[in-house]
């Protein structure tokens, strides 16, 4: 039978999502886990990589097993042999038709920053850190012309294996709360630090670096090197896979400090 979970994760403590040889990512603890379940070798397949301290607030992975358990085994029990910083929120079986990266209509991040002149310091390794106040209008203005279909070469890392740059942005919204700037970006699949790179640049936009239609240019450009360097990790979070509502995916709310762009 096919199983589907739901994960959130803290990512700060890991070297990503992916298997690695010294065991440090978040799909060796979750492996290791449910193969204690499944009493079997149990392998995931993911919705989409995150990076090293990379966080996830709606991670989707499937497997495929022999065992028959009860779904709270896949739930409670996978969660009592997780690290704490790990947790399965959802778990149902699905048709053997269903492909946790291939069902995947869209990919939601959010990547939350702090324009505060003092760096974060219960919140360090949960958000990004600029030392001076960012213009969000002019920000907002040079997101804008990211969004459609176009190639995103300046803004994929240059060990980016993908085999075409050509991505869709469907959303890419700024608000704040206070000190903190949240950036919402949907798109049907991204490149290597994608993300991140994004968010270098429009934080070249916001400080006065650039004008917004610099952004424009690096598009047509396709060259990285033109580009901001790559923002730190510590504020991305995947926040959403979609689906088809065939698959009968559930849909949370957004966590209250990162929802003020319900409204855009």
């Amino acid at each position: 039978m096919r199983i589907a979970l739901i994960l959130e994760y803290d990512g700060s403590q890991y070297c990503g999502w992916q298997s690695q040889l010294a065991a440090c990512a978040v799909q060796d603890s979750l492996e290791v886990a449910l193969s204690d379940i499944a009493c079997e070798k149990i392998r995931v397949v993911t919705a989409g990589r995150t990076d090293a301290n990379v966080h996830a607030l709606y991670q989707v992975v499937h497997f495929d097993t022999s065992a028959t358990r009860p779904i709270t085994a896949w739930v409670r029990g996978v969660n009592a042999l997780l690290p704490k910083d790990i947790a399965v929120i959802w778990a149902s079986e699905v048709s053997d038709k269903f492909h946790a990266r291939f069902s995947a209509i869209e990919r939601h991040y959010r990547y939350l920053l702090s324009d505060h002149p003092v760096r974060p310091g219960i919140h360090n390794r949960k958000i990004g850190w600029y030392h001076g106040e960012l213009n969000l209008e002019s920000m907002q203005h040079a997101a804008d012309l990211l969004v459609g279909e176009h190639d995103f070469s300046a803004f994929r890392a240059s060990e980016c294996q993908a085999k075409s740059p050509i991505r869709t942005i469907t959303r890419l919204a700024i608000c704040r709360h206070g000190s903190l700037i949240v950036f919402d970006i949907r798109a049907n699949a991204f490149l290597q630090h994608m993300v991140r790179n994004i968010v270098g640049c429009l934080v070249y936009v916001g400080k006065g670096k650039h004008t917004p239609e610099w952004i424009q240019l690096l598009l047509e450009s396709r060259n990285r090197a033109l580009a901001a360097p790559t923002f730190s990790a510590d504020g991305l979070y995947l926040s959403h896979v979609q689906y088809d509502a065939k698959w009968e995916f559930p849909t949370f709310s957004p966590n209250p400090i990162i929802d003020c762009l319900s409204s855009r």
